[in-house]
């Protein structure tokens, strides 16, 4: 990537993260320039707002571990 197109990019990432803040989405700059490369690639705005949303409501479950919980002693 050239210097120019470089800093459009970062000048682009900076508005949209803007923009982000004033409508309180809580969306990080790394998120957003995730979200941004995924609908360059072609995939759906809407669908990926979607998913958004829906981690939202219920987070992914972190990776389990196979062993038993040990019990709690007092």
């Amino acid at each position: 990537m050239d210097k120019d197109a470089a800093r459009t990019a970062q000048e682009t990432l900076e508005l949209v993260f803007k923009m982000s803040n004033i409508l309180d989405t809580g969306l990080d700059r790394h998120t957003l320039s995730i979200l941004i490369a995924l609908s360059d690639l072609g995939l759906n705005p809407e669908a990926l707002a979607t998913v958004v949303k829906e981690f939202r409501k219920d987070p992914p479950p972190l990776a389990t571990s196979t062993t038993p919980p040990t019990p709690s002693t007092k």
